[in-house]
């Protein structure tokens, strides 16, 4: 049997991504969105992101069902006089569906995705890892000193609504 394939996401798999992004943040944190009211709205954004390419992703299909994703946005910083990098790549939402898990297709996702960031000469890679996915990042070389600080802001409502 072949593996499931890795291929870039286009903005058709909005739908297919939106139900992959819902799968995995329902299971972390409670849910303050209706389920089809979010499906809706993030479909609608990520077609709109991929279509623009302002974000790109990459998918792991098997027999037309998606398996997992990974998502990524380049950012930039500032021109700066100084040797000191500009490009950065923010890595987002790398997700395997429970039945898939366990047989290497998020270290094959998360590959692919830093081939990107590679090949377009990215100055650093950055991300916020799950308690689970810790030991996925350190294995394909992130380290965890950094001195990146992170400030949270007051909680708001889903999607920037009024309370």
């Amino acid at each position: 049997m072949n593996p499931p394939a890795i291929r870039a996401a286009t903005p058709g798999d909005a739908p297919a991504l939106a139900e992959l992004r819902y799968e995995f943040r329902a299971a972390l944190d409670p849910v303050a969105e209706d389920r089809d009211q979010f499906l809706t709205r993030c479909a609608r954004w990520m077609r709109d992101r991929l279509a623009t390419g302002r974000w790109r992703a990459w998918v792991a299909e098997e027999g037309g069902r998606l398996l997992g994703s990974v998502w990524l946005q380049a950012v930039e910083k500032l021109p700066n006089p100084v040797a000191e990098g500009e490009q950065y790549g923010y890595i987002s939402s790398l997700f395997v569906r429970k039945d898939a898990r366990a047989g290497g297709l998020g270290s094959r996702l998360l590959a692919t995705c830093l081939a990107a960031c590679d090949t377009e000469r990215f100055d650093a890679v950055f991300l916020w890892p799950t308690p689970r996915s810790r030991s996925l990042y350190l294995r394909h070389g992130f380290r965890d000193d950094t001195g990146m600080l992170e400030r949270r802001t007051v909680p708001r409502p889903p999607h920037g609504g009024a309370a």
